[in-house]
């Protein structure tokens, strides 16, 4: 009875060994994809911020563009009063 007993709690304890050892594999690998989730994560972060600073210069650009069409067009609305003043002139004399 007690080689009995004896061979059902080695079985028993071979099992647990196996079913340890499969744990520790499976925790090895998820280490491991999660140190590469981790990378990844890393990287998109490191494009974002370099779109965002492209983003940022476009609006800049834009922001500049805008200000200098409206000074244009600001000296073009002058320089057309003056000729409509001028073209007035010419036609009252």
């Amino acid at each position: 009875m007690a080689d009995e007993d004896l061979r059902r709690r080695v079985e028993r304890l071979e099992r647990l060994v196996t079913d340890l050892s499969e744990r520790a594999t499976d925790s090895a690998a998820a280490r491991v994809l999660a140190a590469g989730a981790d990378r990844d994560v890393s990287e998109v972060r490191a494009e974002l911020r370099a779109h965002t600073g492209a983003l940022n210069a476009l609006r800049q650009d834009q922001v500049d563009l805008r200000e200098e069409m409206r000074q244009g067009f600001a000296t073009v609305n002058t320089s057309l009063g003056q000729i409509i003043e001028l073209l007035g002139r010419g036609e009252r004399q």
